[in-house]
């Protein structure tokens, strides 16, 4: 049985991943996430990978290591400080990271996980991050809708037949 990798295109055997102990480290630790998470998760160490070689299983297990206690613990801390990070903020810091390479903001290989944290940061600081969720505007919040041409056109034609 074989599997490709999104990231890179390698193919490997499952017998040879598993039996690389690095490798296997590395299916153990993703295993231990939720599966978002854990998509999310080694697309974002994908961007660690040096530019003209690949990134090696130690360097991608060191890198899970790093970032698997604070998910499963739902805190990370920066300058000292804590702040809480639970799986929708990773999740969303992770997709945000993603964003930032994809539209070009972001320069790659990562040397650290700072600008992941940094947002993670800027998550759970937001006021709208209260208890921990990302609030979602409802109809009653929205302002009311300039109606459309065609209701505009209707209702005018609905007065007429009086």
């Amino acid at each position: 049985m074989n599997t490709r990798c999104p990231n890179c295109g390698a193919v490997h055997s499952l017998d040879s991943l598993i039996s690389d102990a690095e490798a296997a480290e590395v299916l153990k630790m993703l295993l231990e996430l939720d599966a978002d998470i854990g998509k999310a998760a080694i697309r974002y160490i994908g961007l660690f990978r040096p530019e003209k070689s690949q990134l090696s299983w130690g360097r991608t297990a060191k890198l899970l290591k790093e970032l698997l206690p604070q998910i499963q613990t739902a805190t990370i801390e920066r300058d000292g400080t804590a702040y809480a990070a639970p799986i929708d903020a990773w999740l969303y810091a992770l997709h945000e990271v993603l964003a930032a390479r994809e539209a070009g903001r972001l320069k790659t290989p990562l040397k650290s996980h700072g600008y992941l944290y940094e947002i993670l940061v800027g998550w759970a600081c937001q006021p709208t991050a209260a208890g921990n969720q990302i609030s979602k505007p409802t109809h009653r919040d929205a302002p009311p809708a300039k109606p459309s041409q065609t209701l505009t056109a209707a209702t005018e034609l609905q007065g007429l037949k009086r």
